[in-house]
């Protein structure tokens, strides 16, 4: 009897022990905004987070005038393509069609030919189209409105379900894309989530702090197009997995032994 009392404290010790060398998450560090107060922050201008069309990308662009015969052509893009990403409101995978933007930045537009597209914002594309049908006498008062068709985030790291979000309203904000991907985990980095995007041929990297009410003034608050939001791991989350990967082997070894001993013993 005294036996058996002995190899099982020394199964609860080694439990204990294991528990014991997991680290211990901040309450404090788990909050977003501290201390933050009853205020008021102006919105953010369009301009600011209106996204820059890549190599690439599939646009959609709609072409209308006083002439519904002579936009006909406008309006059939170059070929149907298909895309799987998660579309925010259904899991399904579409057929989309619209204008692909190529390996050289170019868009191929019905009699207009190519069109530099890579490196322009909708707005300034949409302007330089419009301005070409003008100048070509082939409409009048044409009206050209351009969506994004691909325009998805990446979540990855230290959240519920990391996951590629394609957002249809073209507007999303750093906490949105969070929320969609289930929050973050109590393991976290608040205070250094990490934003990569791509501009001008550089992929800019900024480390965000989501304990500090300054995000909503932040030009990164709002995302732009094949952003990429990463939630790093904080100590605790590091070190638990550190440790778990060195003890385990030793306690289930140590279990192991315990139990051809009590079957022995019994």
């Amino acid at each position: 009897m005294k036996i058996k009392t002995n190899l099982f404290f020394v199964l609860i010790s080694s439990v204990v022990f294991l528990m014991s060398t997991t680290s211990c998450v901040s309450t404090q560090k788990v909050v977003y905004f501290k201390n933050l107060k009853d205020t008021a922050f102006r919105n953010l201008s369009d301009t600011i987070f209106e996204s820059v069309i890549q190599n690439n990308d599939l646009l959609s662009i709609s072409v209308s005038s006083l002439n519904p015969e002579a936009t006909v052509i406008f309006n059939t893009p170059n070929a149907p393509t298909i895309t799987s990403a998660t579309t925010i409101g259904s899991g399904s995978s579409n057929q989309t069609t619209g204008y692909l933007v190529s390996k050289t930045g170019n868009i191929q537009f019905p009699i207009l030919g190519n069109i530099r597209a890579a490196g322009l914002t909708k707005t300034h594309l949409t302007e330089n189209i419009t301005a070409l049908l003008l100048k070509n006498q082939l409409l009048v008062d044409p009206i050209v409105n351009i969506r994004f068709l691909n325009f998805r985030v990446t979540v990855l790291g230290e959240v519920a379900r990391p996951n590629v979000l394609t957002v249809p309203s073209e507007k999303i904000s750093i906490l949105e894309a969070l929320g969609l991907a289930g929050d973050l985990t109590i393991y976290a980095r608040r205070e250094s989530v990490l934003l990569i995007r791509e501009e001008n041929d550089f992929k800019v990297v900024r480390h965000i702090n989501l304990n500090s009410a300054e995000i909503f003034s932040s030009p990164y608050y709002y995302l732009k197009s094949n952003d990429i939001v990463y939630a790093e791991p904080n100590a605790a989350r590091i070190s638990a997995a550190s440790n778990t990967r060195q003890l385990l082997p030793v306690v289930l070894s140590g279990l192991s032994f315990i139990a051809i001993i009590l079957t022995r013993v019994l």
